[in-house]
Order: structure tokens, then C-alpha cells, then sequence
């Protein structure tokens, strides 16, 4: 297949699997639509356009796109009102899909969520009946029917739907990074029990699933993506504690603490602050996902957290700064 187009492209996931592509030699060409311009422009086999798939989307080639990757979306809390999610992850799919169908393409990866499960409690895999309680996992999950009906709407088109955890890594400043951070500086709390169980997805991980998924013939699959096995938010912190050469003690403290201060943090430092009584709510929110489909498929887990970690200050030691 000589090429792709990725739609979220400028993003964290994109852009490592733009990279990915042309580096492994999987497509020739790489196009990359997103409202915001790519980091990546001007590097060889890649193409970039500013698209916005709230919009019909009327980008042109000379050939059908082998593949069409959609990590378009509204996805960071806090930071949006409850209507942008919907605005935008489901007139995005709609879009999307009407543009495979228009182009000729007949293979989609979509990049759903875990946030479709609502809370997890106990051990969630595949099997488990989506249930969102958030904005952006109950916009997730009709986006997941909107590719399914693409799916059915044609004989011979593959539809990969991807419900990964927090995607973590190299040139990510999100919640992975503010919570090491954290604990290297020593301001670090546990938010509420320490045993708490969270499942998180590095990325480079994940870009193994997505070639060792494409490899694959099943029309549909939808599979979860952590790390596997899930970590105690407890091993987290103590495998961050070695790999940053810190021993600041870290304590636990009740989240009906932590929220009130959090949101006077917020009223004192702003929105720059990284303290967010969200961010708070979920950290202290067990996320206990199994990667099942993967484990039957014969899928192999290479980064654990601590791999993970060492793999990630080998590449940019300088994002822990």
C-alpha cells in the first residue's frame, strides 16, 4: 500500500506513528490532516493540510488511500465544555467515514477510549458492556457505531477500533509526566489507597498493536490497549522514585482532602496550575483494564512501566526536567 492518511495527525499518537511508518518503510507516503499544523512538515514522505472533520472533508488524491487512521477528537479534561466532545468526535467520525467511502478506502483504525467502560472497578475487558459516565466516553462510543456502520454499509472493509488507556511517552506533557514529575519534585500524593490499580498505554507499545493488528484479516476488532499487566498506583511511584533517584516520601491522602485544595490551588495559581480538582478525581479512580483480545491473539506486552520508563529517558531524558 503506497499510502495512508492520518486524520489527528499533528497529535501525540500521530505523529509518532507517522514516524513510525516511513522509518519501518509501511507506506511510502504519509498524509497528515489536522486543524493544527504538523510538527513533522517537510519531512520526507510526508504531506500535511489543515483539516477540520467538524467539517466535510475535501481533500483530494490521485489514489485511494490504503489505510485511513482517525485519532481526530476532543480528548484532554479538563479544559472543554460537554458539547465540544460531542461537536466534534461524532461529526468527526460521520465525516471521516463519509470520506473512506468517497476516496475508496476500505481499512479504518478509529482510536476510541477505556473512558467508554465508565468507572473500572474490577478487571474490564473487551466482553464488558460500554457504560460512559463522562462527556468524552459517552461521544466515544457512538463514534465506535458510526465506523461499525461504515463497516456494514460494503463487503471487504476492515474496521480496527482501538479503546486504549492514557497514552504516555516521549514528547507528552500529559498526565503521566505531571504525575512523575511530581513525585520527582516531592509534591506527590497518593489519592486516597495507594493500591489503587491504573492502566496506562505506552506509546510505544501501542504502535506495536497497531502494526501487529493490521496485520491481521478479521473485519472488526476491537481490542484494549495498556500495559499489561496493570500496575498499583503504589509500584508507579516507587519505580518513578528509582528511575529519578528520589526519596521523597510520598503519603496518602483522602481525595474528600485533596479535591477542596486542589480547587483552591486552582482559584490561587490558575489554569496553569497543574493541581486540578479533574485531574484529581481521576488519578484517584481505579482503571483495572485487561488487554484481553490482545492476550488471546498472541500479542506480546513489551513495556511494562518501568521498561516503559527506561525506554522513554534513553529517548528524552529532558522531558523530566
Amino acid at each position: 500500500m503506497s499510502f495512508c492518511v492520518i486524520f489527528g495527525g499533528a497529535g501525540f499518537i500521530g505523529t509518532h506513528l507517522a514516524k513510525h511508518f516511513i522509518e519501518t518503510g509501511r507506506f511510502s507516503s504519509v498524509h497528515l490532516a489536522d486543524i493544527r499544523e504538523s510538527p513533522l512538515k517537510g519531512m520526507a514522505g510526508i504531506t500535511t493540510s489543515v483539516t477540520d472533520v467538524r467539517q466535510s472533508i475535501t481533500l483530494s488524491f490521485n489514489e485511494s488511500p490504503g489505510w485511513i487512521f482517525n485519532f481526530a477528537a476532543i480528548h484532554r479534561e479538563p479544559g472543554h465544555q460537554a458539547v465540544e466532545y460531542f461537536e466534534t468526535n461524532l461529526k468527526g467520525a460521520n465525516n471521516v467515514c463519509n470520506f473512506a467511502t468517497q476516496t475508496g478506502c476500505r481499512n479504518i483504525y478509529f482510536t476510541s477510549s477505556i473512558a467508554v467502560y465508565g468507572p473500572c472497578l474490577t478487571p474490564t475487558n473487551e466482553s464488558k458492556l460500554p457504560n460512559p459516565i463522562s462527556p468524552y466516553g459517552g461521544s466515544k462510543y457512538p463514534a465506535e457505531l458510526i465506523h461499525q456502520v461504515w463497516l456494514n454499509s460494503e463487503k471487504g472493509r476492515r474496521l480496527i477500533i482501538c479503546r486504549p488507556g492514557v497514552v504516555y511517552g516521549p514528547g507528552d506533557p500529559g498526565n503521566i509526566l505531571r504525575m512523575i514529575k511530581a513525585i520527582k519534585k516531592g509534591y506527590f500524593a497518593f489519592p486516597g489507597s495507594k493500591k489503587i490499580l491504573k492502566s496506562y498505554a505506552y506509546i510505544y507499545g501501542m504502535l506495536e498493536s497497531i502494526d501487529f493488528t493490521m496485520n491481521r484479516t478479521e473485519p472488526l476488532l476491537t481490542y484494549n490497549y495498556v500495559e499489561d499487566p496493570t500496575e498499583s498506583i503504589e509500584t508507579i511511584a516507587a519505580i518513578s522514585q528509582k528511575k529519578l533517584g528520589t526519596k521523597a516520601p510520598i503519603v496518602s491522602i483522602p481525595t474528600s482532602l485533596l479535591l477542596p485544595l486542589a480547587s483552591l490551588m486552582q482559584k490561587i495559581g490558575g489554569s496553569k496550575n497543574p493541581i486540578h480538582p479533574v485531574r484529581v478525581r481521576k488519578a484517584g479512580t481505579p482503571t483495572n483494564i485487561v488487554p484481553q483480545t490482545l492476550r488471546d491473539l498472541g500479542f506480546k506486552f513489551n513495556y511494562g512501566f518501568e521498561r516503559s520508563l527506561d525506554h522513554w529517558l534513553a529517548i528524552s531524558p529532558s522531558d523530566f526536567d
